[in-house]
């Protein structure tokens, strides 16, 4: 006998996630596993597989439509054993539509969830209804994105549909402050925008000559808004290092040689030789709360390493790296790269970084000045390696020097103690047998 069930949105880690992509259409077919839909989050896109095999009865979501875990995708009639086994229990509705209660408060009477009403029982969203007053009204992780930046988010006018307010709005809020020189209300931590910045110069570039105009894309757009509050909110300064890696390279070769299947690049060592530095000097494995007065020192080791994709740069994050030999973050790393260029990492994959490290080695260069990774408190810079004469006491000597460079927010750091962990990590990176310890 046939069946009717739901396929709904698994946990995406986000509220208020675009549908860009609808894959199949009432009347069709489906497999357990295949697409339903895509969806798009900040810095990746995923597609929601159906949990059981079926005929498409309905699709509930459209191009547009913004999802959480527990959206409906599709009632799909299943049959056979499929059909038999016992229904889940319906998962709760979607709540990013519902006001957030504001950080210092609990909630109140009034906006508790209304017990276990199915989801498809409640009519549309009127955000007056549920809203008293001029309440923003925006999700969780809109409202939390909002305080990272600084933004009070009653002064964000939202698109979204029923005026939600949505990432792109915060963005271009902050966007439009930077470029005014306006002070965007939000407490002292909103100081970025007051720099009394000339506004930004409009130039009608086609009188000059033939231009182009090239939208950027969604990653460049938010990844331009975070580095410009890191930039002009952290006091960044640059410390730069050599490290000698001859012998780390021949044994980084003959260990390729020994594993043809696996790509093991010079950035697992240098992950391993952070990791190191990380332990001998805990106060850079921290991160400054958002009053700025308490610092959070972390006692796990994950480190964010920028993939550059061909739509700009992503930070996917290795765990647990302290536990991990060479070889297990060589097969790691090689397996998250891919799946970044492929625009395929879930939200999870790219949070709770202690460290960054971004690596130009493969490129070319010299030194150069990373920006830190807010909340993080400082990145490493990697260039090219190049073989250099070095003084061994007796005479010159071909050496492979690897040039490094630590940004660090002076806040936390100083300069005698980033001296000193860059130090140490040359050293690390110079030994191979520490890195083996």
């Amino acid at each position: 006998m046939a069946d009717l069930k739901e396929a709904r949105v698994p946990d995406i880690g986000h509220a208020g996630v675009p549908v860009i992509e609808v894959l199949v259409k009432a009347g069709d077919r489906v497999e357990k596993e295949q697409s339903l839909i895509t969806l798009e989050s900040d810095k990746a896109t995923m597609e929601v597989p159906a949990p059981f095999a079926g005929t498409v009865k309905e699709m509930k979501l459209k191009v547009g439509d913004e999802v959480s875990e527990g959206a409906v995708i599709a009632i799909i009639e299943v049959d056979g054993e499929a059909a038999a086994a016992p229904a889940p229990a319906p998962a709760p509705a979607p709540v990013e539509e519902k006001p957030a209660p504001i950080v210092g408060q609990g909630v109140q009477p009034g906006n508790a969830p209304e017990g276990d009403a199915p989801p498809t029982a409640r009519p549309p969203l009127d955000a007056s209804i549920v809203m008293t007053g001029d309440a923003p009204y925006a999700s969780p992780a809109i409202r939390a994105f909002a305080r990272e930046l600084g933004v009070d988010i009653q002064q964000v006018k939202g698109r979204g549909r029923g005026g939600r307010i949505q990432r792109d709005d915060v963005s271009a809020y902050v966007k439009h402050a930077l470029a005014s020189g306006a002070r965007p209300s939000g407490g002292a931590s909103a100081s970025v925008g007051g720099l009394n910045l000339l506004p930004w110069p409009k130039v009608d570039f086609a009188k000059f000559g033939e231009i182009e105009e090239k939208p950027l894309t969604r990653i460049q757009k938010i990844s331009g808004a975070n580095l410009a509050r890191n930039w002009a909110m952290i006091p960044h300064v640059t410390q730069h290092e050599d490290a000698d890696i001859t012998e780390q390279e021949a044994f980084r070769k003959k260990l390729g040689e020994e594993n043809k299947d696996l790509k093991v690049s010079p950035l697992v060592f240098q992950i391993k030789a952070v990791v190191a530095a990380l332990k001998a000097f805990p106060q850079f494995n921290a991160s400054l709360d958002e009053s700025g007065e308490k610092l959070i020192l972390k006692k796990y080791f994950h480190i964010g390493i920028a993939v550059d994709t061909p739509d700009g740069l992503v930070v996917p994050v290795l765990r647990d790296c302290d536990k991990k030999g060479l070889l297990d973050l060589a097969r790691e790393l090689g397996e998250i790269s891919k799946k970044a260029r492929d625009k395929k990492l879930g939200p999870a994959e790219m949070s709770g970084g202690c460290f960054s490290i971004s690596s130009l080695g493969g490129i070319g260069g010299t030194y150069f000045t990373p920006i830190v990774n807010a909340p993080e408190v400082a990145i490493l810079g990697v260039s090219k390696s190049v073989m250099k004469p070095v003084w061994n006491g007796k005479e010159f000597a071909p050496r492979l020097i690897l040039p490094l460079s630590l940004s660090y927010d002076h806040r936390v750091i100083d300069g005698a103690l980033a001296a000193r962990f860059a130090s140490f990590l040359a050293t690390q990176l110079g030994d191979i047998r520490r890195l083996l310890l």
